[in-house]
């Protein structure tokens, strides 16, 4: 395999922030819960700006989250998708195969039997809904990351992102709509397709026509200025959409504390059998570790900004399914920089395989 030195232009390395990311969720819990019991009327005024299910304040911020992350992919890099075939169909085999269904059963079994008496009963499959959301989504932004502190082959993480945001526009509706109908939750189907269109297909569009004009305007340095121009914005606007959903289920949290503690439970245990499953996989097909490791890292983790936004328009701002998304969030960054961990210290047993193919990656930043 040819020797990578340098990742593609705009793939980053963990800023501070996103390697404090989860004190942040939880300062946005405080700020959320107390700003809903202070201010109740303001939030009720947020809630009920909606045009045909959609509440407008959040699909602004969604959109301010989502665009500046879709601009960092180049959809040129499909052609490179023949170059790392095995890694590509294992991670594709895990994030739409089995990341969904492990997290439908996960939920079911642990939302649905054995947490069940402990959470409020009216919420349980509006909880489970969240869950198949939440995994039905692969991650867009923070794989690369994750492929940067791994020494990932950084061509085939972006050809892979490439991919998934391609498959995701067909496949995420009809993957959420199979899954809540077999757990029995009404699936508002028009509602679910809008989401779709709005949160997926559309970004993607603007994001390719705003990237293709700066590239022809500035080239690549353009591009990058842009990027770090955005990318302050696309976090406070997550923030603040985190404050809003926590706002709305302040109460319900400050009811029963251990809610959330609960759900992250079956989004922990799919994140560590998803990334070992990609993982042990590739390691069989003899796929070099460059490529395997961000193949384990994308096939775990999720694109959770989708995830809040989709939960929002199916089942509303102070629903169950919003607060598991969100949960999902909290969890994100130290489970994913334990598997990052994982898949660096293995990897002296993982190239003793007879067959794994060698190569000389970017060096990890872990």
């Amino acid at each position: 395999m040819n020797e990578t030195t340098s990742p593609p232009a705009g793939m980053p390395v963990m800023g501070l922030f996103e390697r404090h990311l989860t004190l942040w969720v939880a300062l946005c819990i405080v700020a959320g819960i107390a700003l809903g019991q202070w201010l109740p009327g303001a939030f009720r005024a947020i809630g009920a700006m909606e045009v045909a299910r959609v509440n407008l304040p959040v699909a602004v911020l969604v959109w301010l989250m989502i665009v500046p992350m879709l601009l960092k992919i180049d959809f040129g890099a499909l052609r490179q998708v023949r170059a790392h075939w095995k890694g590509i169909g294992v991670t594709v085999f895990v994030n739409w195969a089995v990341k969904p269904f492990s997290m439908a059963l996960l939920g079911a079994l642990f939302v649905g039997h054995l947490f069940a008496p402990y959470l409020p009963a009216d919420q349980i499959g509006s909880y489970i809904a969240g869950l198949i959301i939440l995994a039905a989504a692969p991650c867009t932004a923070m794989v690369f990351v994750w492929s940067r502190l791994c020494g990932g082959e950084p061509h085939f993480t972006l050809s892979q992102v490439a991919l998934n945001d391609v498959i995701m526009v067909f496949a995420f509706a009809p993957v959420v709509g199979l899954l809540l109908g077999g757990a029995a939750i009404a699936v508002p189907w028009a509602t679910l397709v809008l989401s779709v269109l709005l949160y997926v297909a559309a970004p993607v569009v603007a994001a390719q026509w705003w990237r293709r004009r700066v590239l022809q305007a500035g080239g690549k340095a353009a591009l990058a200025r842009l990027l770090a121009t955005l990318h302050p914005v696309s976090l406070a606007a997550l923030l603040a959409t985190l404050v809003l959903l926590f706002g709305f289920q302040g109460e319900r949290i400050l009811a029963q504390p251990l809610v959330i503690a609960l759900l992250a439970v079956p989004i922990v245990i799919q994140v560590y059998f998803n990334s070992a499953l990609a993982y042990l996989l590739n390691r069989r097909l003899g796929v070099a570790h460059c490529v395997a490791a961000p193949s384990a890292l994308i096939g775990a983790s999720n694109f959770f900004e989708l995830a809040v936004a989709a939960a929002i328009g199916l089942f509303g701002l102070g629903s169950g399914a919003a607060l598991a998304t969100v949960v999902g969030v909290l969890v994100e960054v130290p489970v994913m920089l334990s598997v990052v961990r994982i898949v660096n210290a293995t990897r002296g047993w993982y190239e003793r395989r007879p067959g794994v193919v060698r190569c000389v990656c970017v060096e990890s930043g872990a």
